[in-house]
Formats: structure tokens, sequence, C-alpha cells
């Protein structure tokens, strides 16, 4: 009989990028609290909803024999745990209000300026420009701009310029210090680019764009100028994708689709970080 904790030689190739992938996260999961048994479990729970859902065979029901097969998992222990549904993947109501909010800032003719920058607004309106009330309220007529305008004042996505204006600041591109917003993008970017990688893999064509340009054995000065240059190039694709998309939004007739397009800048002290690997 096989032994459960052995991977087939057709996985073990994996072994490598996965451990260099989960590194970080295991990083953040000991910075956290997330302890090795509590992983576990979640990881218990993926796999039979993952073989469960993922891997039902066409006209076929699902047995708790075949998910116990796919994934090593104890059959009673999959009896369990089947029907548990997919993971919650529901936008927060915060998040998805300040996203579309932002986004329309950032692409709609009416808020941005000849350069395509986000424009200075007027608090309400006064026929002279637009404002941040008519911001709001071509996004959502269920909140008041004003308590919108209040919270975003107090978490610093937006600031007061000497004429009075709100400016969108940048703490507004990148949300910060682990809360909700920073949590929900922490968990969708990363699995898109995840479940892009992975679809190029186990297609036979591979579909999704996900390129990288790297240079190694860089001094620290050269390392910091082309992070710089990195995020300016970044900001200037996702302003021009965001502005396309939206224009295009306006007359699509909607559906069940959705798509992402993301950047990423890294750099670091690799000589340290080879001795850790």
């Amino acid at each position: 009989m096989a032994d459960p904790t052995e991977t087939p030689s057709e996985g073990a190739n994996l072994h490598a990028p996965v451990a260099r992938l989960l590194r970080p996260l295991v990083r953040l999961f000991v910075s956290r609290g997330i302890t090795f048994p509590a992983l576990t479990t979640l990881l218990r729970e993926l796999y039979v909803n993952v073989a469960e859902y993922d891997f039902a065979l066409p006209g076929k029901e699902q047995t708790d024999s075949r998910v116990s097969l796919l994934t090593g998992i104890h059959r009673k222990e999959v009896s369990r745990l089947r029907g548990a549904g997919a993971p919650v993947s529901a936008v927060p109501s915060s998040v998805s209000r300040t996203s579309r909010i932002i986004a329309r800032w950032l692409a709609d003719p009416a808020f941005t300026d000849p350069d395509g920058q986000p424009r200075p607004l007027t608090r309400a309106s006064d026929g002279e420009g637009p404002s941040f009330e008519d911001l709001v309220a071509a996004v959502t007529r269920d909140l008041r701009p004003r308590a919108v305008l209040d919270e975003w004042l107090d978490r610093g996505l937006v600031v007061a310029d000497a004429d009075g204006h709100i400016v969108l600041a940048e703490a507004a591109y990148v949300p910060k210090g682990g809360g909700e917003s920073q949590l929900y993008y922490f968990g969708r970017n990363l699995h898109d680019h995840i479940a892009a990688s992975v679809a190029n893999i186990t297609a036979p064509t591979p579909r999704f764009l996900e390129r990288a340009v790297h240079y190694d054995g860089l001094s620290k000065e050269l390392a910091d100028r082309l992070e710089a240059r990195a995020r300016e190039i970044a900001m200037e694709a996702l302003q021009q994708a965001n502005r396309e998309a939206h224009a295009a939004c306006e007359t699509d007739a909607g559906g069940a689709h959705r798509w992402n397009f993301g950047v990423y800048v890294y750099a670091e002290d690799a000589p340290a970080a080879a001795a850790k690997a």
C-alpha cells in the first residue's frame, strides 16, 4: 500500500517551486499567529472542497471514496467535511464602495485633467467644476457624500489642499495596515496571479500573460532606482487600463465574467535571501 504522505513522481518536481512560493506566506502565518495545526485544518477543508467541486466527473456523482482517493484524506473525514461550499469570495461592502469611487475618479473624464490625472475636487457642487459630492453621486445614491468624505479624510485616502479642494492621496492606491481592504486585495490579487500561472501550466497552451523582468547582482543604488522607475511605469499602465475599461463598461451589456489586470514590483537583498532558502 502506498504511503499517503509521499508525493507521486509526477508531482515531485513541484516541491521546490511550491516551497519557494509558500515561504513568504508561512512567514506571514507565523507573524499573525496562524499555527501549523490551524493551517492543516484549513488545508484539509480546502482539499476536500477542491476535489469535490473542481474534479467532479461529468454526469457522475462525486463520492466520498473518490474524494478520499484524490486527496489522501480518510473517507470518514471527507464525509464530515463535504458540502461546506466554496471559500467565501464576497467583496466587503466598504471595499467595493471605495474601489468603485476611486476607479471613477481616476478614469472618468469629468473628474480627470487633460493628462488623465485625478482632479482636485470641491467639497460640494458649486457649478464651477466637479465636486466630491458629484463623484460619489455618480457611483451610488445610497451614501451621503459628506459621510464618505469624512471617512476618507480620517483614513488618509484624501487630503484638503491649501484652497480647500479635496485631493486623492497616494494612500488611496494601496491599502495599508493589514486592515480589511488590504487583506481582501491580498487574497484576491494573489489568487488571480497564482490562478493564471496554474492555468498556464495545466492547459495545453498558456492562455494568460504572466511575465516578469528581472536582474540579479545589482548595486543597492541601481536596484532602488529601477524599483522607483518600475513603480512609475506600473502606475501609468494601471491608470491607462482603468480608463479604457471604464469607457468600455459604459456601453457593455454586462454578464457573469470578470477581468483583472495587475502588476507587482519586488526587490530584496539577494545574498541574504539565498542564505535563508
